[in-house]
């Protein structure tokens, strides 16, 4: 390839200084010969102007040692002219380079001179091709006596051009050397930006980079160094929702503002970023290119992360189920022993209480907390903690609708939140637990109080930390883990997660999570509202 390319860049450097040559020779001739021209006809005004020429015309005979003559021969010497021609008005000459042709006809045409023209013109005469000025010869009175013809040989015109040809191939071939050299310096650099690749497999490889791009299930954003879209996958358009028309404009223009466009744009950066795109939650990463621009890759979480959904809900179930178990064996001895005692009306209230007692925490969680999977998750909560003898209650400022965007990821983090203070509290005396979610328009404020003996001030910038605790590590595995999670989820969401003392003592958790609910939908009509509003009734004046 770099022959090539080196060969082909020779090729148009010698095309174009053989082209730019000859555009300079093609008009050259024609420059010159008009300066010869102007130059005979220079020399014969000046002739024509001497007063001994043409007083030598009325008052002399044509004769080879006459004024004329040596007047004529004295200006062709002094001049460099191939000959002076002194003529009367019947086109005799007076005056030549050849004396035997003084006194004869001239050869060419002397009509347009002796009517008084200037005439310069490329012709051939007696002493060969030339280049000719002939002006009228006036007398004193300005009565046109004769003219004067002036001739440049046409031979030395072309030896002009001739003797400059070398100096324009010189320049020509210096060009020639310069554009060489570019041209392999050109053809080095793109040898080593292509890796000297040839051209067939710069076309392969261009072929398999579209059919990858557009076959893989992650979407590739590509950007120039000025930030503009030059390059989008299928897999893009469908997760962002934008066409074509988005190449060639920044993500700003093509998206609008949100937190989307500022990753694509860099202005956040981390790795796995989560980003809300319509009803979508994608995770994003953007890494440089080296010439300034930068490559974004796109993928939806929700299909990811679908697996590990489906996971921490069956080991959230299977907690709640063994609590649940736990009690129930208790609850089932209490109810055989109130049998077997034959206290009949006390097992009956019994049962009442228990399945009231439940229904009742149930209804409190769901009425504030309407979506699902976070209600059951404190439910199941709520009977874990009171088997290990803690109260978990919901604060009565909760309010949660049900139009969270990720679910998943709130349950994380409330699960994590609500096991870290479980712990911290078990063992100690009036063990308490209390959560609070409230949304702040699209923004959910989730807060986890408890009773234990809370976290330093020296070590609440640590305990977001992963690996850090300060219990020791499981046989089966390591600590540390939850409130790392906790903190990155809040980030990748752009939000934030902080931890202070609580008012009544122990260790309050914060999240922050913006742009956390949809947009609440339009109410939309029901069928009864849709038919009255279909039959207004007539007024009075319409039914008349």
């Amino acid at each position: 390839m770099f022959s090539q390319v080196l060969l082909m860049q020779v090729a148009i450097a010698a095309g174009v200084a053989v082209l730019a040559t000859g555009l300079f020779l093609a008009p050259l001739s024609k420059q010159l010969d008009q300066e010869a021209m102007r130059r005979a006809l220079a020399i014969a005004e000046t002739t024509a102007q001497d007063p001994q020429i043409a007083e030598g015309v009325l008052g002399t005979e044509p004769s080879v040692h006459g004024t004329v003559q040596k007047e004529a021969e004295r200006i062709r010497t002094a001049t460099h002219a191939e000959y002076v021609v002194v003529m009367d008005r019947r086109g005799v000459r007076w005056s030549h380079t050849t004396p035997a042709e003084i006194g004869r006809h001239v050869s060419t045409d002397p009509r347009e001179a002796l009517a008084g023209q200037e005439v310069m013109q490329i012709d051939d005469g007696t002493l060969g091709r030339s280049a000719r000025g002939k002006v009228p010869l006036y007398d004193a009175g300005h009565r046109i006596v004769g003219a004067v013809s002036v001739g440049i040989a046409y031979d030395s015109v072309r030896a002009r051009l001739i003797s400059a040809i070398p100096g324009l191939f010189a320049y020509a071939g210096g060009a020639l050397a310069v554009g060489a050299l570019a041209a392999w310096l050109i053809s080095r650099r793109v040898q080593r930006q292509t890796r000297d690749l040839a051209f067939s497999d710069i076309s392969a490889l261009l072929a398999e980079r579209e059919a990858m791009l557009h076959g893989i299930r992650e979407g590739v954003v590509a950007l120039d160094r000025g930030g503009r879209v030059r390059l989008l996958n299928d897999e893009a358009r469908r997760l962002l929702g934008i066409g074509d028309e988005a190449v060639g404009r920044t993500p700003d223009e093509a998206l609008g503002a949100g937190r989307t466009t500022d990753v694509l744009a860099g202005r956040v950066t981390g790795t796995d970023l989560l980003t809300v795109r319509g009803q979508r939650v994608l995770v994003a990463n953007r890494m440089p290119t080296g010439d300034g621009g930068a490559v974004a890759t796109l993928r939806d979480r929700t299909e990811l992360e679908q697996l590990g959904r489906e996971l921490d809900s069956t080991r959230g179930l299977i907690d709640a189920l063994r609590a649940q178990d736990h009690e129930h064996a208790n609850r089932m001895h209490t109810l055989l022993g109130l049998l077997e005692l034959e206290m009949y009306d006390d097992a009956v209230e019994f049962v009442g209480e228990v399945v009231g007692d439940h229904r009742a925490t149930a209804e409190q969680v769901t009425e504030k907390i309407q979506d699902p999977l976070l209600a059951a998750l404190l439910v199941g909560k709520a009977t874990v903690a009171a088997e290990r003898g803690v109260a978990l209650w919901v604060s009565e400022r909760t309010r949660l609708p049900d139009r969270l965007i990720d679910p998943r990821g709130l349950v994380t983090v409330v699960g994590n939140l609500v096991d870290n203070a479980l712990d911290a509290v078990a063992g100690t005396p009036h063990a308490r637990v209390e959560v609070e979610l409230r949304t702040e328009g699209r923004t959910v404020v989730l807060r986890v109080r408890d009773t234990g003996p809370g976290v330093p001030e020296d070590r609440r910038e640590l305990i977001f930390t992963e690996g850090w605790s300060t219990k020791k590590p499981p046989a089966h595995g390591k600590r540390g883990i939850g409130l790392s999670l906790v903190h990155r989820l809040a980030e990748r969401q752009g939000g934030e997660a902080a931890v202070g003392a609580a008012a009544g003592g122990g260790a309050e958790f914060t999240v922050v999570l913006p742009e956390a609910l949809t947009e609440p939908a339009e109410p939309a009509l029901t069928g009864a509202a849709e038919s009255a509003a279909a039959h207004v009734p007539a007024t009075a004046e319409e039914e008349a």
